[in-house]
């Protein structure tokens, strides 16, 4: 495929002639278009002017029409797609089923348990030749009594029929999962839909529909899903960095460089553009058919394909500037940094995970030597005997039976269930948040919301409705404080404020009749205009008329909104000949570019600064207080002699007449106030950070709630901010910021840089005992570096921007706040559904691995059979994992305190439950084990030969062990010390049918089991007593609850997160050394498109870490959108704070070579 995208241009030139019947009567192939989308700039248009005269030549042969779009008739629809191809880049294959098999059997337990099982299996076919001498002593006596040893193999058969069910369930799981993420995948992508022009009228069809040929409309905060050639532009400028790397926005106009490409952003400004090339043939699909779909390939072709490019590449990019230069001295360094970091949970588990499993290797070793020297002394010295050459089956068989029963002690003993729980966990809360409004991204944000402690949240559309509707006006020289009598106001102001919020607006913003009778009438497009556009209609006049008057193609100028403006304006021909220029933007800002207003004559006045200080006393800031955004409407005229110099912004946007000021109301969405009460109280600071002036900020702050009066808080002003953050110098420093930020709830008037410092001041901080976790919401383009900075990055759904999207973690899907407060319930319950699972998961653990050893070490064989440890490892990893990973989360999650990031996950309270437990349960087991058969008067199963049957004492054992750990199940579902551990049970239905299940196998497995799970069957009796110790443990449960755990200063916490300088990861290392490697190519010159081929393998190869191990990185990312991030591969990573001490200093000083 790359191939044909560099071919070169003068092959084409020769098929031009053919194109015509080649395309299916469209005048243009479908390699011709792919190279001419390869040229940029003066390249382009002047290979655009040669071959098509200019752009509406380009559409003549595409069959469209640059006003009306397609004709939206299926059949050309369809010949499109066929020649074209269509809007769609075919996702990389799944993993089947069987390769997930493979993958689960690559366990090193299972393994080890594997080669022990078929060594059982051959020795127990393995009959020593002649009749057992009396040499090999009483080793095998009672096998052939019970005519028992042809049933030698059943163990070794069951240790694999186990190892098969903890696999399958395992490749179950990973599949499951990975459908879960396509499912998630599809749906980010079908609900992306994009505005183009077919029959005339502008419609929002599926990214996925677009042909090559249509109109689309393009406006500030797009994500372009297709490469296309600009027909009309307004100041319009892209962010191309994630295809070329460079970071300064590029202007597009159709006589400079028409040339839009899918995947870049639009930044500024809106237009029209004609598709030329979608799905694999755009410049996103090309990149990604290079990626190709195995790994050697991906060389191959790169190594090809850099080779040709060579050439292309030098002369596509522009020369690095200075600052280019700089640039990329931050990328390195960027890039030198940790690049996979775990979530906080990620990190805890891991290393806990590490230190139990050390420990069960320890016992599990000392059990197997314990045993070997226990049977050698007592065989070999004490009974004199010595090795005959014929006994050593028989000695092999023995030892073997040690060696299982050691590997089984290692599998009770490692918690393999901790990745499944987390998963489960996780993925269940994701389903779950879906219906709380919540499109989880990136799995471990969901984690992380759990211990958020700030929430820096927008105004607009969060906090309010997003329905804004002007309230007050002040025009012709009256304040009105409702929407004014059309009659009252003179005809000459009307016509000129009609014309004014009519033309200079976004055409594309509309307010349109309600869908049903009663409901509102509906807002499209940008807000704020929709409410000037709303006043026109309340003045009881049209915005339509006047546009189809002076429809977009007429417009001279427009100069589009942007942050740093803050205003809009438009220029448009008069009929004398003049310029006319309407603009709108904030009051503050426009009122000091006036020199004179409207009187109620509609006359000029004159407008002096102190006329201005009055107003803004009398009308804008009363009408601030109020919680209203101010806006000024003004106009001014040009005469017709010379034309003015436009790109002179300053000077044409001034010496304006003021024609009206307008407050716009949106309000407090009713929800909010409520929901904002519940994040304070479990601990969570709000701050509001918002683009409106400080009065306006400070009411809405206070009918949220944000600020309660008496309390002491900061509201300032971005300028204010930046004062007190900034030194001398005008540098940021970090102990200024500490000094505003604790008290700081208000931050108005601010730019997005503002968001990102005060985002990162907080993150950076190191004043509280804990390092704050924060979360942003955010909508707009601009917001994408805060976005990304955070912890959590909360997208809007509705009127977020795809670039804001992109950035997120979460998307709310109704942005509202209240999902917000959702998500953190969500996320506390995924860490405390973990914190119970770890309780009740090593309770079983340490009471499991000490019987096995003293039971090894007294009687010579484990009481608890291995395949019996493999069904308690089964229940108590797979099952239990799934009954309380999926707990539902209750309000009262949301009254307590954030547990930070270096909270550990075992608590004091949760250690003595376990350590409580474990008395009970080994007491209870000993007791049994020592004095079993007197109490039940059975036969004694101690001290058993080889293949002696199942004795009912050692079955008592077992059953009495699994019963206790399902009572202990239903205490482990509260890790607070709560009293009442039934309490919502029934909530749950998957844990209760779990444990009725897990019982009702249990009577099987004893009843029926036999020989291969080493169970006689009991009587009714036995039974009885078994179920009534099992019970025992709620009881017991109660005692523990009463001891306070502030007497018991022994107790220890553990599984605190991964230390400051640790790697958690060794992989890191390695993905450093790849992406360094790929760097230091590129320093020589190659095309900035292979540092982002190396960044999408190495977003890829995360992606398939996380479906491998179960561990959630943060690089579930929607794989179409890879490419926007691809100039920033640190966003790989989960903003954690792992600080690589020297991580790697080879590569460090490889890429500075």
């Amino acid at each position: 495929m790359g191939d044909v995208a560099n071919s070169s241009v003068g092959h084409h030139a020769k098929n031009q002639q053919h194109g015509a019947n080649r395309a299916g009567g469209f005048g243009c192939t479908l390699p011709e278009l792919r190279s001419l989308m390869e040229l940029r700039g003066a390249e382009a248009l002047q290979k655009i002017q040669e071959t098509y005269g200019d752009v509406s030549g380009l559409c003549k042969r595409l069959k469209t029409s640059p006003t009306e779009g397609l004709s939206d008739n299926v059949t050309d629809l369809e010949k499109r797609r066929q020649i074209y191809g269509q809007n769609f880049i075919p996702p990389k294959k799944p993993k089947t089923f069987l390769q997930l098999v493979w993958e689960a059997l690559q366990d090193v337990t299972l393994i080890i348990l594997e080669i022990a099982a078929i060594i059982s299996l051959g020795l127990s076919f393995y009959a020593p030749p002649g009749e057992q001498s009396d040499a090999c002593g009483n080793v095998s006596a009672g096998a052939e009594d019970e005519g028992e040893a042809e049933a030698g193999w059943i163990e070794g058969a069951a240790i694999l029929l186990s190892v098969i069910c903890v696999v399958l369930v395992t490749a179950f799981n990973d599949w499951s999962k990975e459908k879960q993420f396509r499912g998630l995948q599809s749906r980010i992508e079908q609900e992306q839909k994009f505005q183009v022009i077919r029959k005339g009228q502008v419609i929002q069809v599926p990214v996925a529909e677009l042909v090559v040929g249509d109109i689309a409309q393009i406006k500030y905060g797009d994500l372009l899903p297709a490469d296309g050639v600009l027909i009309q532009g307004n100041d319009l400028k892209i962010d191309e960095s994630s295809l070329t790397g460079e970071s300064d926005h590029v202007r597009k106009a159709v006589d400079k460089d028409p040339m839009l490409l899918s995947g870049t952003h639009v930044m500024e400004g809106s237009g029209r553009m004609v598709v030329t090339a979608v799905g694999v043939n755009s410049q996103t699909g090309i990149i990604f058919t290079l990626l190709g779909a195995s790994g050697e390939e991906e060389e191959k072709k790169e190594k090809k394909a850099k080779k040709q490019d060579g050439a292309v590449a030098m002369e596509m990019q522009p020369l690095k500037s200075a600052e280019g230069g700089e640039m990329e001295e931050r990328e390195k360094k960027k890039a030198n940094g940790p690049k996979k970091e775990k979530s906080v949970l990620q990190g805890k588990l891991t290393k806990l995970a590490v230190q139990i499993g050390k420990a069960g290797l320890v016992m599990s070793a000392f059990t197997v030597v314990i045993l070997v020297i226990y049977f050698v002394i007592h065989n070999f010295v004490i009974g004199g005997r010595t090795w005959l050459s014929n006994c050593t089956p028989v000695y092999v068989q023995y030892f073997v039976k040690f060696f299982i029963i050691g590997v089984t002690v290692l599998v009770v003993a490692v918690p393999e269930g901790l990745p499944l729980a987390v998963t489960i966990s996780l993925a269940y809360s994701v389903k779950k948040m879906m219906k709380d409004n919540n499109l989880v991204r990136h799995l471990d944000a969901c984690e992380t919301m759990g211990n958020a402690t700030a929430i820096c949240s927008d105004k607009t559309g969060t906090l309010t409705t997003n329905r804004m509707t002007v309230v007050q006006s002040y025009v012709g020289d009256t304040h009105y404080r409702e929407i004014p009598d059309p009659n009252n106001l003179n005809p000459k102001i009307l016509d000129l404020l009609v014309h004014a919020i009519s033309i200079n607006s976004a055409y594309t913003t509309k307010v349109l009749p309600p869908e049903k009778e009663g409901a509102l009438p509906r807002q499209v497009g940008n807000k704020t205009e929709c409410a000037l556009l709303g006043f026109v209609l309340d003045l009881k006049q049209d915005f339509q008329p006047v546009r189809d008057q002076i429809p977009e193609q007429k417009l001279y100028k427009v100069y589009t909104f942007n942050s740093v403006r803050k205003s809009m304006s438009t220029v448009i021909c008069m009929p004398d000949g003049g310029f006319r220029l309407f603009s709108k933007g904030a009051s503050e800002i426009l009122l000091k570019k006036c020199t004179n207003i409207l009187n109620n004559n509609g006359e000029l006045r004159s407008f002096r600064p102190r006329d201005r200080d009055e107003m803004v006393k009398k009308i804008i800031e009363p009408m601030a207080c109020d919680g209203l955004r101010t806006i000024c409407i003004a106009y001014r005229d040009f005469s017709a002699g010379q034309e003015p110099e436009w790109d002179n912004e300053n000077e044409i946007v001034g010496e304006l007449t003021c024609i009206a000021v307008v407050g716009i109301e949106d309000p407090v969405r009713p929800e909010v106030p409520e929901a904002i009460r519940k994040c304070q109280r479990a601990g969570i600071t709000v701050r509001m950070v918002t683009g409106d002036n400080i009065n306006t900020a400070r009411a809405i702050a206070a009918k949220c709630g944000i600020i309660q009066p008496g309390e002491d808080f900061l509201c300032l002003e971005g300028k204010e901010f930046n004062r007190r953050i900034r030194n001398e110098k005008g540098e940021i420093e970090q102990d200024r910021l500490d000094k505003v930020w604790p008290k700081l709830r208000v931050l108005a008037r601010s730019s997005p840089t503002d968001k990102h410092t005060l985002v990162k001041g907080i993150i950076d901080s190191t004043i509280g005992e804990q390092r704050q976790v924060v979360a942003v919401t955010g909508d707009g383009t601009n917001d994408g570096p805060a976005l990304k900075k955070a912890d959590v990055g909360f997208a809007m759904g509705i009127a977020g921007t795809d670039v804001a999207k992109e950035a997120s973690d979460i998307i709310l899907t109704d942005d509202n706040f209240s999902s917000i407060v959702k998500a953190v319930m969500w996320g506390r319950n995924v860490y405390d559904s973990i914190s119970k699972f770890l309780q009740f998961q090593l309770t079983v653990n340490v009471v499991a691995v000490i019987v096995a050893f003293t039971g090894a070490c007294i009687t010579q064989d484990s009481p608890l059979k291995a395949v019996q440890m493999l069904w308690v490892n089964l229940i108590m990893d797979t099952f239990a994992s799934l009954a309380l990973a999926t707990e539902p989360p209750t309000e009262s999650l949301l009254l307590r305190k954030p547990y930070g990031r270096d909270k550990p996950l075992i608590s004091r309270t949760m250690m003595k439950n376990i350590l409580g437990h474990a008395i009970y349960q080994l007491t209870v087991i000993f007791t049994l084990l020592f004095a079993g058969e007197v109490m039940f008067d059975i036969d004694s199963g101690r001290n058993a030969p080889l293949h002696s049957p199942p004795s009912e004492h050692y079955t008592i054992i077992f059953n009495t062990f699994v019963l206790m750990q399902l009572c202990n199940e239903i205490n482990a579902r509260k890790i607070h010390g709560e009293r009442n551990v039934f309490e919502g049970i029934f909530s749950n239905p998957i844990f209760c049918s779990i444990v009725l299940g897990t019982f009702g196998i249990q009577i099987v497995i004893v009843q029926f089991g036999g020989k291969p799970f080493s169970c006689a069957p009991l009587t009714i009796e036995q039974w009885l007593w078994c179920l009534f110790i099992g019970i025992g443990e709620l009881v017991w449960g109660q005692v523990i609850a009463t001891i306070p755990t502030s007497q018991l200063k022994f107790l220890k916490e553990a599984g605190h997160g991964p230390g400051k300088d640790e790697i958690t990861d060794e992989e890191m290392a390695e993905d450093e050394e790849e992406i360094d490697h790929a760097e230091r190519e590129l320093r020589r010159g190659q095309i900035l498109w292979f540092r982002g081929l190396n960044r999408i393998q190495t977003q890829m190869e995360v992606v398939s870490t996380f479906k491998r191990s179960g561990s959630f990185q943060g690089a579930v990312r929607r794989r179409s959108s890879v490419l926007s991030q691809l100039h920033d591969v640190t966003n790989i990573s989960t903003p954690t704070h792992v600080i690589l001490s020297a991580a790697n200093p080879t590569s460090a000083a490889g890429s500075e070579s």
